[in-house]
């Protein structure tokens, strides 16, 4: 028998089994005993699947069912939050409904493990070892022998204690729960050998995604266009996408377009047993292209529904699918437009608004078109993109346009709500938008993104976190909605868990700049240097305005006057910086005066940047000020 292994590593995480604990980085991470055996057991089997009874028979031998399941689940969700993991954005421990758990990272161990190397037998035979004592040695055994009725009294208090929390924290009725099928609606391939064509694919893409979303929210679950893109032209196979994305089906297909006429081909797959459900081709005039759409999606969720086993629970309310314009060219506009937006540039917003322009001159009664404007124009305006003054009316009377002509569009009832939160400071307008808003399209991740961040500006937490959850689980891949989900548990002051979170979309992408808000919370946590070493690593040049505020502030908070105030001194020879850099950098060194002066103004001129006063740690310097709790005030008076 080979000799005890003495350590696993996975990811940056240490597992020490001659002291039973579990390590990051050099430090010692809390870990109860039973928690620490699950975990064990896991490592030893990295990429197999442990069998939810071989838990039972090696771990809990002695329990009832009830006891072995409340035990079980309460590790593993005491493990991930220890590992910043999720269930349904797995990095670590990935859940196989009703079989088990494996771990999907790779391990290495100091010596090989006893448990596999005394085994020529396939991993998933595990049940047939009489090897429990390999697992918890014999003195372990008894210990807990003598240990279970405490350890049974600590689970029934500690499930006492999450069960309350879940009771608090789960989601109001306005948010239905996760417990239905999802699919994901891969982008159609375009297969017309023209790449300018992109457009027309992408748009079909995201067509059948909003209409399969309306379907049957009730019993389909829709992934949102933001993570199926990362997708396009993907060499992974599909059970890994499956797996990736957490979905039980994959629609799939290609797009052929020549003259005036369309051909589409779609395959539906069932993942779990890689059945095809549906293998369809439609042929049509280019002019009938709407009505195809509609035609394919009512087609695939009646075919998911007859699957589910229940053909006759459908919900007849989203069985039509209305079409908002019968003019082909106005709606090939559109789909040019939502390209644009999609890109997230100020060039992209701008061509977004000349085709959605382009779409409403050539059909005056298009709600989707005033939709997509009014989308474009909030996002200029939250963005720094423009006048805050000058472009949200224009997306008011968009908003508003749309919602005249189709009172149903999710979409402009969740623009709306974003100009009453960030312009208007219409805070009951604003929850009464995108409460309409999910009600409508409960599949539209923007509208739970926006209701999360809502949500926590309000400081409530509890239920802001359960919404961007579902916002997370609707569009996986999605680097804003990770970013604003760490931004949340920055706002409510877990550090920790806020520096984990920006720290995953950082490794997603090194590029992607508002996960720089981990340098906030480094701040917080004390640990300067390292907030300081992002900055100078991923911010850009000195002398950029950003950069410049971002070290005043981080210098002022340190206590390192001199380096703050050269930071500051060249911040303000920038002509013209923008308001927010000068706002942090005053605020980190100190200058109570020029920040309440700053914000006083955003007030006054309907900026987004007070919204937040109320739980951004980072005006925590301002709060003892009377002006800051007058200010404060006035923004939320109208709750």
């Amino acid at each position: 028998m080979a000799s005890q292994v003495a350590t696993y590593r996975f990811g940056p995480y240490e597992l020490r089994t001659p002291s039973r604990e579990l390590y990051k980085g050099g430090t010692r991470l809390r870990l109860r005993p039973q928690s620490y055996h699950v975990l064990q057991l896991l490592v030893t089997r990295a990429g197999d699947t442990v069998h939810r009874e071989e838990f039972r028979k090696l771990l809990w031998p002695a329990e009832t069912v009830v006891d072995f399941e409340l035990g079980l689940n309460t590790c593993v969700k005491e493990l991930r939050g220890i590992l910043n993991d999720s269930a349904s954005e797995p990095r670590y421990i990935e859940t196989l409904p009703k079989l088990g758990y494996r771990i999907i990272v790779r391990v290495e161990a100091d010596q090989p493990a006893p448990l596999i190397e005394e085994t020529a037998t396939p991993r998933h035979k595990a049940l047939d070892r009489p090897a429990e004592q390999e697992i918890i040695p014999a003195h372990l055994s008894l210990s807990l022998a003598y240990l279970r009725p405490a350890i049974l009294a600590g689970f029934t208090l500690f499930m006492l204690v999450a069960l309350g929390g879940y009771y608090w924290s789960r989601p109001r009725p306005h948010t239905q729960p996760l417990a239905r099928s999802m699919v994901a609606v891969l982008p159609f391939e375009n297969l017309t050998g023209d790449a300018g064509q992109d457009y027309f694919t992408d748009g079909l893409t995201e067509e059948m995604i909003a209409q399969l979303g309306r379907h049957d929210p009730e019993h389909l679950g829709v992934i949102a266009r933001t993570s199926i893109m990362h997708y396009k032209h993907s060499p992974e196979q599909l059970d890994q996408i499956a797996r990736e994305l957490g979905v039980q089906y994959v629609l799939e297909g290609s797009v052929r377009r020549e003259a005036g006429r369309v051909r589409i081909t779609a395959q539906l797959i069932q993942m779990k047993d890689q059945t095809h459900l549906l293998s369809r081709q439609y042929d049509r005039e280019v002019s009938n292209l709407l009505a195809l759409q509609a035609e394919i999606a009512q087609e695939i969720a009646d075919e998911i529904q007859l699957t589910l086993g229940d053909p006759h629970k459908s919900n007849t309310a989203h069985r039509t699918v209305a079409l908002s314009t019968p003019s082909y060219e106005a709606y090939d506009c559109y789909l040019k437009g939502r390209y644009f937006w999609n890109q997230r540039t100020a060039k992209g917003f701008q061509q977004a608004a000349e085709y959605f322009q382009q779409a409403i001159a050539k059909d005056p009664k298009y709600a989707r078109a005033y939709a997509g404007l009014a989308d474009t124009f909030g996002l200029m305006s939250t963005w720094n993109m423009g006048s805050q003054n000058g472009l949200m009316p224009k997306a008011r009377a968009a908003a508003l346009k749309a919602l005249e002509l189709d009172e149903t569009l999710a979409e402009a009832h969740t623009s709306l709500a974003l100009i009453a939160e960030n312009y208007d400071y219409d805070w009951q307008t604003a929850e009464r938008e995108f409460r309409r808003a999910i009600q409508l399209d409960p599949a539209y991740a923007t509208a739970h993104q926006w209701y999360a961040e809502y949500l926590s500006w309000q400081g409530r937490i509890d239920e802001a976190l359960a919404e961007s959850e579902r916002a997370r689980q609707l569009d996986p891949l999605s680097l804003i909605i990770a970013t604003d989900h760490g931004a949340i548990l920055y706002f409510s002051r877990q550090y920790d868990r806020a520096i984990a979170q920006f720290r995953s979309v950082i490794d997603m992408d090194p590029h992607f700049h508002r996960a720089m808000l981990i340098v906030y919370a480094y701040v917080e946590e004390g640990r300067f240097a390292e907030a300081l070493d992002e900055v100078k690593r991923r911010m850009p040049p000195d002398n950029s305005p950003w950069t410049c505020s971002t070290k005043a502030y981080v210098y002022g908070r340190w206590g390192r006057t001199a380096e703050a105030q050269h930071a500051l001194m060249k911040l303000e020879q920038i002509v013209r910086p923008p308001e927010s850099d000068l706002l942090f950098a005053y605020v980190g060194t100190g200058r109570k005066d020029q920040a309440i002066a700053l914000l006083q103004k955003a007030y006054v001129e309907h900026s987004s940047a007070v919204v937040g006063l109320k739980v951004d740690p980072a005006f925590d310097p301002l709060r003892g000020d009377p002006r800051f709790q007058a200010l404060l005030g006035r923004v939320w008076q109208a709750q």
